[in-house]
């Protein structure tokens, strides 16, 4: 059977409860006792998303091993318990005998009931006249824990980044035609009629053949045409690169946080307030 000290070592160390197929259900929440033995009678577990819900396990069949509190039932046996939405630190005997209809254990009608006590283990409640260890007299009378004091907490944001993909950019490489014009210079041969008198130079080649006839000279004309030659030069290099663009972004999301008010009895001698 489980013990009070073992409890104890559980809440302080912060244990889990592991199924019976040696997987982890999930952490302990709440440890309930019996309130005529004082005995640990049922453990909460803490699942669902982000650990919001709270699924009881019986612990008559429970064994404790280091940080961890082994059970006879899977996780989907645990998840699938009937809910105590407000148990106040107290389970009522209609929700009990449900818990023990479900695991399949024996119930008696009027068995006592059973009560949360998470911190201590004993089951013995102070008076408002006890000074605890602070010096003060308060003590807790409802919640998951028996203390002497309060805790406020509140859920704070933790903002990150990661990378994921926007869009793909592709550099792609195709042919035009397009037409060019360039002026280039070509020459060409006209042909001009000479004429020379006769002189004492020429008059041999003058007089040289028949004194009248026919005669027919002729002359090659040459001109230039322009030639086109072509050639395949690299002119540039082209790549794809990118650059890092820092711009900040407003990221909007709703937190919870706990207040602590002061209800005085007597409106007289007390304020309220945050």
């Amino acid at each position: 059977m489980i013990q009070t000290s073992d409890i104890q070592a559980l809440l302080t160390s912060g244990g889990t409860v592991v199924g019976s197929d040696g997987d982890k259900i999930g952490k302990v929440g709440q440890v309930f006792l019996d309130d005529q033995t004082g005995n640990p009678e049922w453990v909460t577990v803490t699942t669902g998303l982000f650990g919001t819900a709270e699924s009881f396990v019986p612990l008559a069949q429970g064994t404790v091993q280091g940080d961890e509190i082994r059970v006879p039932y899977d996780k989907a046996k645990v998840k699938g318990a009937p809910r105590v939405e407000d148990s106040n630190g107290h389970l009522s005997e209609s929700e009990e005998a449900e818990l023990f209809r479900y695991y399949g254990l024996d119930y008696t009608a009027g068995y006592d009931t059973t009560s949360a006590d998470a911190t201590t283990g004993t089951g013995v409640a102070s008076t408002d006249t006890d000074l605890n260890s602070h010096g003060t007299v308060g003590y807790d009378t409802s919640g998951p824990t028996t203390d002497d004091a309060m805790t406020r907490s509140e859920e704070q944001l933790h903002v990150g980044t990661e990378r994921v993909t926007t869009g793909r950019a592709r550099l792609r490489k195709y042919v035009v035609t397009e037409e060019q014009s360039v002026s280039v210079p070509v020459s060409h041969e006209e042909v001009r009629l000479q004429r020379e008198p006769i002189t004492d130079a020429n008059i041999g080649n003058a007089l040289d053949g028949p004194a009248i006839s026919e005669e027919e000279h002729e002359v090659v004309l040459t001109a230039e045409r322009p030639v086109i030659d072509k050639e395949t030069v690299p002119v540039e290099r082209v790549r794809l690169d990118t650059d890092t663009v820092v711009e900040n972004e407003t990221v909007t999301d709703s937190v919870r946080k706990e207040q602590v008010e002061l209800d005085a009895s007597d409106p007289g001698r007390g304020t309220t307030g945050r």
